[in-house]
């Protein structure tokens, strides 16, 4: 797995590429501005670029719009996006602009090394991986949401670990249930937020934005 990270902080910058290259990955590139991680993803196509949220010269959204623009050039780039803070906007933002190959985490989930790798991989390999941090604060932020009340708590339960980003097996070994249950749970799921079968969007991924929308649109 060829990576690029950019993040300003050097100690974690160089800490991430230390972790990262212990475990036999190809760190092809670090990168301190977002200017100079476009420059690396052009220069050496990784299969997963990490961001810093916030980069200079303002550290605001740098490091999104960096990444929704490497995106753009390159729409088989899985992208992995770290933050200090829990920012539904910002997620927001980033999963909109597709559907697969995207992760949202806490950068005190680097701490957690096994965690934070299985994100990695599961973005690289076309998945999704948003912070449980984030996925809890826009459910907390949503219960008003009509459809949201039509879920039964295990239903609850189920979403919020596909928004984690979670497949079937790993939610049936989360709940100890069967893989057959969740199954069922999801389909309940999606035909309670009027999801349908016919829509060309992935309904996991739908789902998940459903809730970040609505958690943006009241956090204004």
């Amino acid at each position: 797995m060829r990576i690029v990270i950019a993040e300003d902080d050097p100690l974690l910058r160089e800490g991430l590429a230390l972790l990262l290259r212990a475990e036999a990955m190809d760190v092809a590139a670090t990168a301190g501005t977002p200017d100079e991680a476009l420059d690396a993803v052009e220069a050496f196509a990784p299969d997963v670029a990490i961001l810093d949220v916030r980069m200079p010269p303002t550290h605001t959204d740098e490091g999104i719009r960096a990444a929704v623009e490497a995106r753009r050039r390159h729409p088989g780039l899985a992208v992995l996006v770290l933050s200090a803070y829990v920012e539904q906007s910002f997620a927001t933002r980033l999963l909109t602009g597709g559907v697969g190959g995207l992760g949202y985490l806490l950068k005190e989930r680097v701490g957690r090394v096994e965690e934070f790798l299985d994100a990695l991989h599961r973005v690289a390999s076309g998945g999704t991986a948003i912070d449980p941090e984030v996925v809890a604060q826009l459910f907390t932020r949503s219960r008003q949401d009509t459809r949201l009340e039509r879920l039964s708590p295990r239903e609850h339960d189920v979403l919020a670990l596909m928004a984690e980003g979670l497949g079937n097996s790993a939610i049936a070994e989360r709940l100890v249930v069967t893989d057959g249950a969740v199954h069922k749970h999801i389909r309940s799921i999606f035909a309670k937020l009027d999801l349908s079968p016919a829509d060309r969007t992935d309904r996991r991924v739908a789902a998940v934005l459903h809730y970040l929308e609505d958690a943006r649109g009241r956090s204004r």
